[in-house]
């Protein structure tokens, strides 16, 4: 009888001991492509299988089941994996769950389905958000005004708003390049759109688009934007009902005194904020800090800053990344006034020397929104017409890195926020 209890307690052992867990690792020294990293585990959640996200474990570590799909799926897509025991995956939870130990394990429990807004033709500029996504093999749908205003956004968790301009004002590109081909078919197209659609102008036309997409957030839709989509939303929101367009971009003049009947209670992100009325200068308002720099490239990065993983589970998610300093990079929306940022959004990211923010979050009803300045983390200066940013060369890139955490996020177990 002895005999048998003790070959059942070696037999036990045995199997917790060598039962097995995918650990991928998400430090600079252990992970050689992080950005391919998160489409593994996205693919792993598309499985229906959960996935444990080690917070300020490893540089934000992804524990997975062990399989062997799943080992060559990372060995095809060139992620770094450690196969480790039971007993060692029980042991970094526990060390993870220490009151000292500023970390959490995050439950991810299913794959966020992705839509992306943005024109179906081509444009002269690439979008930071579809590169990356393409780049590690996460899927995601293209949808524009006619899908968002017939409700499609329904069928989405997660909505990133491309480079875009939610004014009416064609990006305020009028000076620069208003005798461009690309320009003047991007106008007749966005026209052609509007009156399809039963309005009369395409300021009009965009604000029925961004009260969809408000709806959407406010229902308990993730929301990402970046660059020029970040401050042309909150203004379009917040100048419904007032003409802000000069007679270029919509054929009669502007309100008078608009800036005065500004509503900034209608915004998600962004208060008290002067709007640019001069249709020739490249610019939406006084939010964006572009022209307020004097930050040579050599010497721009913001620091993400540090949250508390068992109580702030939502920020350290969005911030995980292997080094706090990023590189800075540069868009027609660079990054944020730092006190025209209403006090209830949270700065994720900032440079502090220039008072600006450069990644923020916050809550609208039931849902999330985060706004990244900026056009492309690997190319500081991209301009119109300049080739795309190869995500092959940049496989670590923390500046993607902050991109992908919020495609994670909705497949996230949720708990309240306490900051």
């Amino acid at each position: 009888m002895k005999k048998i209890v003790a070959l059942l307690l070696f037999l036990f052992i045995s199997a917790n001991t060598f039962a097995s867990y995918i650990l991928i690792p998400m430090d600079a020294e252990g992970q050689k492509n992080h950005l391919k990293a998160y489409g593994v585990t996205y693919w792993t959640l598309e499985k229906q299988l959960k996935v444990k996200w080690l917070l300020n474990y490893r540089g934000g570590s992804f524990l997975l089941p062990d399989a062997e799909d799943i080992q060559r799926e990372c060995q095809i897509r060139g992620v770094s994996y450690e196969v480790i025991s039971n007993s060692k995956a029980e042991e970094i939870l526990e060390l993870i769950s220490s009151p000292s130990q500023n970390m959490e394990a995050v439950v991810l429990e299913k794959a966020p389905k992705i839509a992306v807004y943005s024109p179906k033709g081509n444009l002269p500029w690439d979008d930071a958000v579809t590169m990356v996504l393409t780049y590690a093999e996460i899927p995601y749908d293209v949808i524009y005004d006619e899908e968002v205003l017939s409700d499609a956004l329904l069928l989405y968790d997660w909505l990133h708003l491309h480079h875009e301009d939610f004014t009416g004002q064609y990006g305020k590109f009028y000076r620069a390049y208003k005798s461009a081909a690309w320009y003047i078919e991007e106008k007749n197209a966005a026209e052609t759109l509007t009156a399809k659609l039963g309005y009369s102008k395409v300021s009009e036309e965009k604000l029925a688009v961004a009260l969809k997409i408000r709806d959407y957030v406010i229902g308990g839709g993730f929301m990402f934007a970046m660059c020029s989509a970040t401050d042309s939303f909150d203004i379009a929101l917040s100048a419904e009902g007032v003409d802000i367009c000069e007679p270029m971009f919509d054929g009669d003049g502007s309100d008078a005194n608009y800036q005065s009947k500004i509503d900034y209670n209608k915004t998600f992100a962004f208060k008290d904020f002067i709007l640019e009325r001069n249709p020739n200068i490249y610019e939406f308002s006084s939010i964006d800090m572009t022209n307020k720099r004097q930050i040579p490239p050599t010497t721009d990065y913001f620091t993400l800053m540090d949250f508390s993983a068992k109580w702030d589970p939502v920020p350290t998610m969005l911030n995980q990344n292997h080094t706090a300093l990023v590189k800075g990079f540069m868009g027609q929306t660079t990054s944020f006034t730092r006190n025209e940022i209403k006090s209830n959004v949270l700065v994720l990211g900032e440079n502090k020397s220039n008072s600006e923010a450069k990644y923020i979050h916050g809550i609208k009803g039931k849902g999330f929104f985060t706004f990244y300045g900026g056009h492309d983390p690997e190319d500081y200066t991209h301009r119109v017409g300049d080739p795309k940013t190869e995500l092959d060369l940049h496989p670590t890139s923390p500046g993607y890195r902050l991109i992908l955490n919020n495609v994670l996020f909705p497949a996230a177990k949720k708990k309240k926020q306490k900051t």
